[in-house]
């Protein structure tokens, strides 16, 4: 036996656990994480059907799983619908509405991300920056819309700035307050060391804010398509924002389900590509979800 040994009894004791995972069938994981996703997805159908049963929603207002799915594989609309939004217009509306809200989610985070490392480099910037960003966010950004329409016009930049605003604090608070949590002792030997405030920040503090990063990001996704939404309707006139506030004028309540539905589904997607971007982030750094 070493020296090493002797003065680490655990050195040679295999870590069964952790290569019983590493050996893991990926097929497993796979199949799991499908057999989750199905249940989920029953529980929300049924949980949607019951609803429309429960509050007796008639059935011209209220659409069902069936409906939608009904509607989606109709065939064209009739001569007289043709000036009126169709099943043709969501695929436009869909791909603009999710531009929209990455974009948005995009540039509230590298802002939020820069706030967030000014602040804890130099409190000063805090003082004088937090206290007018919380005057902004109590504003209701139904008000403040058809002023920044008003500043930056209606095209992409008006989208980027409501998304990007309604995703800015939730990221800020959250990574602010990771930054500060960072151990004393990690920051301690970054000093001892030599390292200045920028390296420490860099090489210790960043990455032990990631995890409360992504979580940021997973609360901030849908809050980035609410923000596209809103900007489609009352600023750009276009994407599912736009299509919804047409349907619902129109009654045409087929339409406004299925908008509503693709929403939902864009959330659950950005939520699903945030996670695993996470897993893959994490793994570097050694502190990987389970």
């Amino acid at each position: 036996m070493t020296a090493t040994n002797l003065l680490d009894p655990l050195v040679n004791i295999p870590a069964t656990g952790t290569s019983q995972s590493s050996r893991r069938n990926p097929l497993v994981g796979f199949a799991r994480g499908a057999l989750s996703l199905l249940v989920g997805l029953v529980v929300l159908l049924g949980t949607w059907k019951l609803f429309l049963v429960v509050f007796n929603i008639s059935p011209f207002i209220g659409k069902s799983p069936t409906d939608i799915w009904h509607y989606l594989r109709s065939s064209s609309t009739s001569p007289a619908a043709m000036s009126q939004p169709t099943r043709g217009h969501l695929y436009p509306a869909a791909i603009t509405t999710l531009k929209d809200a990455f974009i948005g989610l995009t540039a509230g985070t590298i802002v939020a991300l820069a706030c967030a490392i000014a602040f804890n480099l130099q409190r000063s910037v805090e003082q004088t920056v937090l206290p007018i960003a919380m005057v902004l966010r109590s504003v209701p950004l139904v008000a403040m819309t058809p002023l920044i329409a008003l500043i930056f016009g209606r095209g992409l930049m008006c989208v980027t700035v409501i998304a990007g605003t309604v995703t800015f604090f939730p990221t800020l608070v959250n990574v602010t307050l990771a930054l500060r949590a960072t151990p004393q002792a990690l920051v301690d030997v970054f000093h001892a060391y030599g390292a200045g405030p920028y390296k420490t920040m860099r090489k210790a503090q960043f990455p032990t804010a990631l995890p409360a990063l992504f979580a940021s990001l997973r609360i901030a996704a849908p809050l980035a398509l609410v923000g596209a939404l809103l900007a489609e309707w009352l600023a750009t006139g276009q994407g599912l924002g736009y299509l919804m506030l047409q349907s619902s004028s129109l009654s045409n309540y087929n339409l406004l389900w299925t908008s509503a539905v693709l929403t939902t589904a864009f959330s659950l997607l950005l939520y699903t590509a945030i996670n695993g971007v996470e897993k893959r982030v994490l793994v570097r750094y050694g502190d990987a979800p389970t």
